[in-house]
């Protein structure tokens, strides 16, 4: 008996779990994706060139919103949930709404979902989203280059556009970004690492990019997103924790299984966290993961004259996902501004037009800050009109990119930017190196 399938996702391990677990699979019809968290992402279909010989027409794309009335128009029998950052108490209320409908609730093992590589494969990950990977990544490429290896990084995918095209994406120049249409949210991962020198590729099709990958490196890093498990099976598995969201690592999917897995702990933002959170999560990864080795680190926050901050009123824009989805209060431009004396930081949310509005009325615990949405040009656009209506001296961008090359801002900017720095011994190149060189001779 084939069994009809739902796939609850977010444009990204979705498409994943679909394309190793149930793709050419005959015992499976998948009748649906639904999509979440990121906007606009439904009303597309998967399309019949990456979804494989079984969905000749593809496979529709809907809002999760319509979950519960697919599940009863197709009769659907089980339902795979496929994204991440979410509380353990969020998952079974959706698990709840399936049961009820009587339908099967999975969660697909993370080993399961992983391919293997020909190549050394270090991961980066996180508990959740704002931890600190993606200069941690930058870290570890670093490293990597620094012993006279060539870095290829994939990271977690973002194909918030057309799919067909997007099936394997690389990027190694600002050329590449305006070629592929980029977001903000692909920019701010992308950019910077491109800036270093390092090949990334993302996109929809996992096992076509490992390959390409595979062409052109020695060591393969893999940069997480949100909290989510990697794809591919990693030598060393990095997790990032946030000190500042202590006991968080117990209770989001599937942080809790990237810490339990992990072979480095990294505990970043020691030096602006409470001494007592960072005890609490060095206990949290002494008890569930002991076998990981503990590194403390902190999230060095990098400013263009700060001295231009003192009694000014600025506007702080901050990388958007960390504040929404994430969870966060403030990020690094929050620090900058309060580190420097800035006279007052501004609402934000009484200038916000269009779907920037409904972002924070979407998270409202986001107050103090603008969130960097730019999911597309029209978001992009209402995202600058929010900074130019706002009544300020300053703008501080805290975005891993240089915004103001995206957009025009009619008032003076300063760029915001943090970079991985060890606390103490013992360093981050020490412990990766030397668990690189028990399983490889690099």
């Amino acid at each position: 008996m084939i069994e009809k399938v739902i796939i609850m996702g977010a444009a990204g391990r979705d498409f994943h779990n679909f394309n190793v677990y149930f793709k050419d699979n005959a015992r499976y019809k998948v009748v649906a994706f639904t999509a979440t968290q990121i906007p606009d992402i439904g009303g597309r279909p998967y399309p019949p060139e990456l979804s494989g010989k079984l969905y000749p027409k593809g496979i529709p794309i809907y809002p999760e919103e319509e979950l519960i009335a697919l599940i009863r128009e197709h009769k659907a029998d089980l339902v795979a949930f496929s994204y991440s950052d979410v509380p353990h108490s969020y998952v079974m209320h959706k698990a709840s709404a399936v049961m009820a409908e009587g339908a099967d609730f999975i969660l697909i093992g993370a080993t399961y979902t992983m391919l293997r590589s020909e190549k050394p494969v270090v991961t980066v990950c996180a508990v959740r989203t704002g931890c600190g990977k993606s200069q941690t990544t930058r870290k570890v490429c670093r490293i990597m280059k620094e012993m006279g290896k060539k870095v290829v990084a994939v990271r977690h995918p973002m194909p918030y556009g057309d799919l067909t095209k997007q099936a394997v994406q690389r990027f190694s120049s600002y050329e590449d970004f305006e070629r592929h249409n980029c977001t903000i949210e692909e920019r701010e991962e992308y950019e910077p690492l491109a800036a270093q020198g390092i090949v990334v590729y993302a996109g929809a099709d996992y096992g076509k990019i490992l390959k390409e990958a595979e062409k052109e490196a020695d060591v393969i890093v893999w940069d997480g997103g949100n909290n989510d498990t990697p794809f591919y099976y990693p030598d060393v598995h990095i997790v990032v924790f946030d000190p500042h969201r202590a006991g968080h690592e117990l209770l989001y999917y599937p942080g809790e299984t990237n810490m339990i897995m992990a072979d480095i702990a990294v505990i970043n933002k020691v030096d602006s966290a409470d001494p007592a959170d960072v005890a609490q999560v060095r206990k949290n990864i002494e008890t569930y993961a002991p076998d990981a080795e503990i590194v403390l680190a902190e999230s060095a926050i990098i400013v263009d004259n700060p001295d231009q901050i003192q009694e000014k009123r600025v506007l702080v824009v901050e990388d958007g996902p960390t504040l929404t989805h994430g969870g966060m209060l403030f990020g690094a431009g929050t620090i900058a501004a309060k580190t420097y004396k800035a006279a007052t930081m501004v609402e934000p949310e009484r200038y916000a037009v269009g779907s920037i509005k409904e972002t924070y009325r979407q998270y409202p615990h986001v107050k103090s800050v603008l969130p960097a949405m730019g999911y597309g040009k029209e978001q992009i656009h209402e995202l600058e009109q929010t900074i130019n209506s706002a009544e300020c001296d300053l703008v501080l961008f805290a975005t891993p990119i240089d915004l103001p090359k995206l957009v025009s801002i009619n008032k003076p900017t300063i760029q915001v930017s943090y970079e991985y720095r060890d606390h103490s011994e013992p360093l981050l190149k020490d412990v990766l190196v030397s668990q690189l060189e028990r399983k490889f001779e690099l």
